[in-house]
């Protein structure tokens, strides 16, 4: 078992919590490499439904870990990292974070590639890497992704830190609560995701990440597509029964009858 991060699997959720706290947590290349794999698993694991990151520690992530940044394979740092701050916009499993103090770097990075982001009121976020001399080049796509390319190359640029309501405003956090609320609410929103349709969420996630930057007709053709699958599904028939006879659905796809 990883002592990078801590792992628990509760009511559907699966609960990643990093726990490099006396380094900031900050993303050694093991941790990086297990997280992805973490991840990956999660998605194949029928007993997931989502997936809840947070951290230990008054630092969600001061990103790359400096005092092995000079060493090892640049190749293989390259390989890893791309793996992890890519991976939201292949997952099927929805991601929700769970911030509190800074998120520098890879570590907004990491807030970049969830799907749903709750923010403590105090949570700062920056790309740090110019000012050691560096670019933001792998976690770039997804936090311009979030905020769009334009925001992006500015913080890059500077390297400025921002703070919540600034995430809230441009898109990146969801969320903006206070920080004795931030597990609550994270929780109960990662409890919602893993109790909906597995199917619906799974095919739906699927038709996102594959439509992106295809053009107008080919997204077109992938949504009919999607739409007859679950249209076809268990699920769908459960929840249309579930609402007309006013109660809550039972869905097929978690496996209860």
């Amino acid at each position: 078992m990883s002592t990078n991060f801590e792992v628990r699997l509760a009511e559907r959720v699966l609960h990643l919590t990093l726990n490099r706290p006396e380094k900031r947590n900050a993303l050694a290349l093991a941790m990086c490499r297990e997280l992805a794999e973490t991840l990956r698993h999660a998605e194949q694991d029928r007993a997931v439904g989502a997936v809840l990151v947070a951290a230990n520690g008054n630092v969600f992530s001061a990103g790359m870990d400096l005092d092995e940044a000079l060493e090892g394979d640049p190749g293989e740092h390259a390989r890893v990292h791309e793996e992890l701050f890519t991976i939201g916009s292949r997952l099927a499993v929805p991601v929700v974070a769970a911030v509190s103090g800074a998120a520098l770097g890879g570590g907004l990075g990491l807030v970049a590639n969830a799907h749903v982001v709750v923010a403590a009121q105090e949570a700062t976020f920056g790309l740090t890497e110019i000012r050691l001399g560096l670019w933001p080049f792998v976690v770039y796509r997804a936090v311009a992704l979030a905020i769009g390319e334009r925001r992006a190359l500015e913080l890059a640029l500077t390297g400025r830190i921002f703070g919540a309501q600034d995430a809230a405003a441009w898109g990146l956090a969801h969320h903006v609560v206070p920080s004795l609320e931030l597990g609550e609410r994270a929780g109960e929103i990662a409890a919602g995701l893993a109790a909906s349709s597995r199917d619906a969420i799974r095919c739906g996630m699927a038709f996102v990440n594959a439509a992106r930057g295809l053009e107008s007709s080919a997204t077109g053709e992938l949504a009919r597509r999607a739409r007859k699958a679950v249209f076809e599904g268990a699920d769908f028939r459960e929840g249309v029964r579930a609402f007309r006879e006013k109660r809550k659905a039972v869905w097929p796809s978690l496996g209860v009858s």
